[in-house]
């Protein structure tokens, strides 16, 4: 019988202020930023890595729907 090894490399994580959480997971815990995109005016993806780790996660502002 064939064993799958699974591994956790990505987690979402939604946030309502990209710049404080970066902040705080860069410079309070010590993750790495690995990417930074503002894509649109409204939309916006860090995404961030603890130290060693192979699993990262991605905090990002969505825009909010028009009601």
């Amino acid at each position: 019988m064939t064993t799958m090894q699974m591994k956790l490399e990505l987690i979402p994580v939604p946030v309502t202020d990209v710049d404080r959480a970066k902040a705080f997971y860069t410079e309070k815990i010590g993750f790495h930023a690995d990417f930074d995109q503002q894509v649109r005016e409204d939309l916006r993806f860090v995404q961030l890595t603890p130290p060693g780790s192979a699993c990262s996660f991605p905090a990002g502002s969505r825009p909010m729907p028009k009601c």
